[in-house]
């Protein structure tokens, strides 16, 4: 491996006119910053390399299970709430029924933009370990919560400690990726449904047995209505048993390309190598090819303790104009999704409910029956979409567009549902849709950021996401859910983050990421 010299860095520079994608000896970049910081575009390829030379090793496939755990409990955590929302209002009668929910959005908002703009500031490395313990710790409390303000102010502390899985498990695992492993971005978020699979099939023996009634016919009381709060105990524990899976399994080492953005040439060395030492692998970078190429300028603030820094990562977003109009894009696709998913999913149990009252199916266990296997049927979705962002054809941006365009014209189908067999099967065919969308956007939105900027571009993503969220919840609030008209809003929603996809003006297939 040889380092580039100036006059070939300086080919590699977009001119007015270009696109801002290039070409290094061992593939395209997602985008060229040499414009922006030399140094670092220069040193981001000889990483890219590096990590390509390594290759895919155990370390990466522990990587995979330990932050897919994150996708899990993020999703359980959200179909959690969503599920014993009704049994506790039952029990506790709140002024707002709805605030449980704004508030685990509003938590999740937060831990969005405060774990994903600490990422890159302070490294990805606590937050990566000590986030799931917080949701976990909390998810245990909620159970045992005497009333309704407790449970909501529970329930959401743990959401804040599980907002920040979805920014930084993808960012974590795609700057340890070598370039042409980064489908496996779109596979990880299998475990989204995997996630709301256990809590389904976890709340069926507890909701469908342990509860109450919620038509007021009798009082409803701890001792007809320990469900919930079995519920919480359950997966409260199995969170924690997860949380300490990542710190006990794996010895997580910072990212190499988080290191390199804080200028550490030394320590990103010493990563790479012990990687490489440890999995009998070759690595050939050295701390002089890193040196060579200068002194990175344009990743911090002068003082990383001011609002100044937090400026940096917002304006790094927009360094380019291709960049530019992709994060905008890409922004717009997660509040549109949020809305939509949200609207679908967090409601489903009285969607379901509701078209299993017209179709004869009013028993609790046929409710809770269904909505297990509508939620396993989401983790064929990220499969099936690792498979077809592979392709010349789709790519990322195809898939994403196949993905959205399908759940629409299942959104439409669903309004006309009518026997109990018409009502799973296209609850189940919504689910695998839908998250062949959801996943690839997952992937797409980190590897089209730059590496230094990535925590808070997914940040602002993510938060995004859950800021629509706590819009659905106000729906909820003042409209009827168990209508068809939260699924005409949710295919218009899906059928706009299709065209969006279409527009996307970079296409991350076959490119290492920045």
């Amino acid at each position: 491996m040889t380092t580039k010299t100036d006059d070939e860095m300086g080919k590699s520079q977009p001119q007015e006119g270009e696109t801002d994608v290039i070409s290094t000896p061992s593939g395209p970049d997602m985008v060229s910053l040499g414009n922006v910081d030399q140094a670092l575009a220069a040193k981001m390829t000889l990483v890219n390399d590096a990590i390509d030379q390594i290759g895919f090793t155990a370390y990466h496939t522990k990587l995979f299970f330990l932050n897919g755990f994150g996708y899990g409990v993020d999703s359980l955590l959200l179909f959690l709430m969503s599920i014993s929302a009704d049994q506790v209002v039952t029990q506790y009668p709140p002024k707002f029924n709805r605030g449980a929910q704004l508030g685990f959005y509003l938590a999740l908002l937060v831990g969005a933009l405060f774990w994903g703009g600490t990422a890159d500031i302070i490294g990805r490395k606590w937050a990566f370990n000590f986030s799931l313990l917080t949701s976990a710790i909390f998810a245990i409390t909620a159970g045992a919560a005497p009333n309704y303000v407790a449970w909501a102010t529970l329930v959401a502390i743990s959401a804040f400690g599980s907002g920040g899985n979805l920014v930084l498990d993808t960012t974590v695992f795609l700057e340890y990726l070598p370039s042409n492993k980064q489908w496996l971005l779109t596979l990880l978020a299998g475990w989204w449904g995997v996630g709301q699979t256990v809590a389904g099939l976890i709340a069926w023996p507890f909701m469908a047995g342990y509860s109450c009634p919620t038509d007021g016919s009798v009082p409803c009381t701890n001792e007809n209505n320990m469900g919930w709060r079995y519920l919480f105990y359950t997966c409260g524990a199995l969170v924690f048993v997860l949380s300490m899976a990542r710190v006990l399994v794996i010895r997580f080492h910072e990212t190499p390309k988080f290191l390199l953005c804080q200028g550490m040439d030394e320590e990103v060395i010493k990563t790479l190598r012990d990687l490489a030492q440890k999995h009998n692998r070759e690595c050939d970078l050295t701390l002089e090819q890193l040196q060579a190429c200068g002194q990175i300028h344009s990743t911090h603030a002068k003082n990383k303790a001011t609002f100044a820094e937090v400026g940096v990562h917002i304006r790094g977003l927009f360094a380019t104009r291709t960049l530019t109009f992709s994060t905008i894009l890409v922004w717009i696709s997660w509040a549109l999704i949020g809305l939509g998913y949200a609207l679908y999913y967090v409601y489903l149990p009285e969607y379901l409910a509701s078209r299993g009252a017209s179709t004869g199916e009013t028993s609790p266990d046929i409710t809770w029956r269904n909505y297990a296997i509508t939620n396993l049927c989401a983790v064929p979705g990220p499969i099936i979409a690792s498979y077809m962002c592979e392709t010349r054809i789709l790519g990322r941006k195809g898939t994403m567009a196949v993905g959205a365009f399908m759940t629409m014209a299942f959104f439409f189908g669903y309004t006309a549902v009518k026997t109990a067999p018409q009502n799973l099967g296209f609850s189940c065919a919504i689910s695998v849709s839908i998250n062949i969308y959801y996943a690839t956007l997952y992937a797409y939105t980190v590897e089209i950021l730059p590496s230094a900027h990535r925590g808070t571009g997914n940040g602002i993503a993510v938060a995004l996401n859950r800021l629509m969220g706590m819009v659905s919840a106000l729906i909820g609030a003042f409209t009827s859910t168990s209508t068809s008209v939260p699924i005409y809003v949710c295919a218009a929603l899906l059928g706009m983050a299709g065209v969006l996809a279409v527009l996307f003006p970079l296409e991350s297939r076959g490119k290492q990421s920045i």
